[in-house]
Order: C-alpha cells, then sequence, then structure tokens
C-alpha cells in the first residue's frame, strides 16, 4: 500500500507542479472563497499556512482576522509525529519552519483541540469519495484520529484529483473537499 501511495504522490505532485505561478495564484482564490462561505461566525478554525505549491491560504486567514474569526495554524513536531497548536493574530510571525512550512515560532499562543470547529487541510490529492492523500507521515490523520468531532475541509487544485485513492484504515475522510470548481464532495449533515 505504502508504494502505491507513494506512486500516486508523486503523479499528483506532478501535476500540481506543472501549473503556473499565475494559474496558482487565481486557483487558490477561487478556492479560498468557496471555503469561506463554509465558515460560520463564531467558529475557530484551524488552517494550515501554505508552502509555495499548494494552495494559498492567506486569503482565507486574512478574511477570518477582518471577521473576527479565532485562527489557530499548527506546528509540525517531528519528534512524535504530531501537531502542536497555535492561535495566530499576525502574519508577521510566520517563519519557514520544519519542512519550510511558515509557522509562528517564538510567537506561540498555544491553542487546544477542543476549541477548534473546523479544520483547512491541505491534500496532495483526492477522490470524490471523500479520500485525502497527505504527504505522507501521517500528522493530519494522527490529530484528527483524536479529535474527530472537528469538521474537516480539504482543499487541492482540481488537477491533484484521482480516480479512487489507495486509503487504509488510518485515512481520515474529508467532511468536504474544496477546488477551485467547487465543493466537490460532502458529506455533511447541518
Amino acid at each position: 500500500m505504502r508504494e502505491l501511495k507513494n506512486s500516486v504522490r508523486q503523479i499528483l505532485r506532478q501535476r500540481r507542479e506543472s501549473m503556473t505561478p499565475f494559474e496558482r495564484h487565481e486557483k487558490s482564490r477561487t478556492i479560498c472563497s468557496y471555503v469561506l462561505e463554509l465558515i460560520c461566525d463564531g467558529e475557530t478554525v484551524m488552517v494550515y499556512s501554505s508552502k509555495e505549491m499548494e494552495v494559498n491560504t492567506l486569503p482565507i486567514i486574512k478574511t477570518l482576522f477582518k471577521r473576527g474569526i479565532p485562527v489557530v495554524v499548527p506546528i509540525i513536531v517531528r519528534q512524535d509525529i504530531s501537531l502542536r497548536l497555535s492561535y495566530l493574530n499576525d502574519l508577521s510571525v510566520l517563519v519557514p519552519s520544519t519542512f519550510g512550512v511558515p509557522e509562528p515560532i517564538g510567537n506561540e499562543i498555544p491553542a487546544q483541540a477542543g476549541d477548534i470547529h473546523t479544520i483547512i487541510l491541505p491534500m496532495l490529492g483526492f477522490d470524490r469519495n471523500g479520500g485525502r492523500l497527505g504527504y505522507g507521515a501521517g500528522y493530519y490523520d494522527r490529530f484528527l484520529a483524536k479529535n474527530q468531532k472537528i469538521r474537516k475541509i480539504g482543499i487541492a487544485f482540481g488537477c491533484q484529483e484521482a480516480e479512487n485513492l489507495p486509503v487504509d484504515e488510518n485515512d481520515i475522510h474529508m467532511n468536504f473537499i474544496v477546488t477551485e470548481d467547487g465543493i466537490v464532495y460532502s458529506d455533511w449533515m447541518c
């Protein structure tokens, strides 16, 4: 299964990297607008801070700030393959850290998983069954296995879709998957 997943990751990474910076920028803006329609006032939202090739989450974070919605970002802890959580009030505190991910190292404001209503996750790949393929280390899957009540929104570019992802019992399914084409998967009942 691991070899199959790695093979699929390679293909989907190449698809994503074949996009121009302009395409990534424009599609990211569209994706963010769809995601923001899913966020309600009064929520606390955990959102990843994006790297260059990923869907750019800065528009989401900036809009959540303007709406007064608390923002939490994950901090990667390599030693035990976990995520530490920090509130984010200022984008200027983000610095490239583990795997080049922007994190508020040295400016952390501790957050608790129990405070989070919605999480916005990066995806290397997805399918229309709610399947998510991450980067392979399992940071988010471990976190979500312990915090199952959090609503999960996976975001990716449409080119990262696979017909059927190789998933196993440790892979957490999304409640929503959003691309530049809109909400392409939802299992959330209000």
